[in-house]
């Protein structure tokens, strides 16, 4: 393959977020357009450079093609969008039920319908209703960390630095996984732990968490803006399915998990300590941190050289 060509395919693969399968498929399909139309002009007298220059130029920047590709299988079905949102829904449902009711086995429910959809989804090519999903079958890990935070002492902080470095380590290796098909699964998967992990490091102190009955009293005087909260992801996350625009797309699934900690923060920071909210802050960055790593491609171009031919 012609070195010009092989750049522009890389470029384009580079912005292509779809799924592997799709974008495997496109890259090929351009590829095979690209050689039709360079054979097609060496017949008509350019030599080979002409050719793949001029066959390039009509085509224009592989960036403008691979958001269009993007644009046309962005926009999920209404049922795509109802099942990322439904994880969202089922915790508020959660919270008013837990509230009310006092029901564990309403909880026990939500977890094993969390887990069975999540391991189902899992091995169904990690489609983009399920990133939700997954941050919640993942959620118990980062509260976890944090109640040995609260609760260790003496020599248990040795036992909460190694447990936290080996979640912290699972988490990142499942959200690369997500994010080789688009970095913005990453943001879906993590969004509800950033708005959960806000809460619970506004409900008390390391002193109050080993009591529990300041815990209780706060999270009953905030019990309406928890579901709230959750609520507004469950909207937000309808919306990113369903919208095709990359940058909108963006701009929807930030906002929600910003916004809500930052009024958490402005309602009731004062019940936190300053290293809860240094640890929110570093939170925060590693929830947008997705849009600025650069991942790895999908396939390498070099492999498919035999399978797609030479120029």
């Amino acid at each position: 393959m012609n070195n010009r060509i092989s750049r522009y395919l890389i470029r384009f693969q580079s912005h292509l977020h779809v799924t592997p399968g799709i974008k495997e498929s496109a890259v090929r399909e351009l590829y095979t357009h690209l050689e039709d139309r360079i054979q097609e002009l060496k017949r008509n007298d350019l030599n080979e450079e002409e050719a793949e220059e001029l066959a390039l130029h009509a085509l224009g920047s592989p960036e403008t093609i691979a958001q269009e590709i993007y644009e046309t299988h962005a926009q999920g079905s209404w049922q795509e969008s109802f099942l990322a949102a439904l994880p969202h829904l089922l915790v508020a449902l959660l919270i008013v039920a837990s509230y009310y009711w006092q029901s564990i086995a309403c909880l026990l429910i939500t977890l094993i319908a969390i887990a069975v959809v999540t391991v189902y989804g899992w091995y169904q090519n990690k489609p983009t209703w399920l990133m939700p999903w997954l941050g919640y079958y993942l959620l118990p890990v980062i509260i976890g960390g944090v109640l040995l935070i609260y609760l260790s002492a003496g020599w248990g902080w040795i036992a909460t630095l190694i447990y936290i470095t080996l979640a912290l380590s699972a988490i990142i290796y499942i959200a690369r996984q997500v994010a080789q098909q688009d970095k913005l699964n990453a943001l879906l998967m993590l969004s509800p732990m950033l708005v959960a992990f806000s809460w619970l490091l506004s409900l008390g102190t390391g002193e109050e968490f080993s009591t529990g009955s300041v815990v209780i009293e706060q999270m009953e005087s905030r019990i309406l803006w928890v579901i709230i909260s959750f609520l507004s992801l469950a909207i937000a996350t309808a919306i990113f399915v369903r919208l095709r625009q990359r940058q909108y797309k963006i701009a929807i699934l930030l906002i929600p998990p910003i916004i809500i900690p930052l009024l958490i923060a402005l309602e009731g920071g004062g019940n936190a300590s300053f290293g809860s909210w240094v640890l929110q802050a570093i939170f925060l960055c590693a929830f947008i941190s997705p849009l600025f790593i650069r991942t790895e491609q999908v396939f390498s171009l070099p492999k498919r050289q035999e399978k797609w031919g030479t120029s």
